[in-house]
């Protein structure tokens, strides 16, 4: 089984990506891992694409989360047998930002780079509330859903996302495109 787990930074992506890969036993790759560098540095591109390139290679099977569409983003929704895009409202991303921050503060959580500790700056608030919900980067997750209404789960919500969980994580398999 392949999923994807796309959607709003701050949304719970890489959670739920921990969660399904111990439920269906799936190596997990966290994007964010792949993309930053100790310190915040953004790694090269070609780096990048080898490592992702690399996993999907490895792994008959994963969970992947994260956006970055210039890191084989087609082929990965292509093959991921599920889609699951987290459409959690920019207001409750930053909470779960703020929230995050003060778990993690002066550390890094499992899901990013060592050496990239927590930190909510006007950068990353920027792209919480504003840059990460333009209309283009807006119109990238409504061509997925287009795309693959019929393996795509959208998640608005803690609701949602709990009934997911308590539902055992199922995945479409019958043309359902909602939690």
């Amino acid at each position: 089984m392949k999923i994807a787990i796309i959607g709003y930074s701050g949304s719970g992506k890489s959670t739920l990506a921990e969660k399904l890969g111990k439920h269906y036993s799936l190596p997990v790759l966290h994007l964010d891992c792949v993309h930053w560098l100790p310190g915040w540095v953004e790694r090269d591109r070609e780096s990048e694409l080898s490592a992702v390139g690399g996993f999907l290679e490895e792994n008959a099977d994963w969970v992947i989360d994260g956006n970055y569409s210039r890191t084989h983003y087609e082929r990965r929704m292509a093959e991921a047998d599920a889609i699951i895009f987290m459409d959690f409202n920019r207001f409750t991303c930053l909470s779960r930002a703020i929230k995050r921050l003060k778990t993690y503060k002066g550390k890094t959580r499992a899901s990013i780079t060592e050496g990239c500790d927590e930190k909510i700056d006007f950068e990353f608030f920027s792209w919480l509330v504003w840059k990460g919900r333009t209309k283009k980067r807006r119109r990238k997750f409504t061509d997925i859903l287009e795309k693959y209404p019929e393996k795509t789960v959208v998640i608005k919500n803690q609701r949602e996302l709990t009934a997911f969980e308590e539902k055992g994580f199922t995945l479409p398999r019958d043309g359902s495109t909602s939690a």
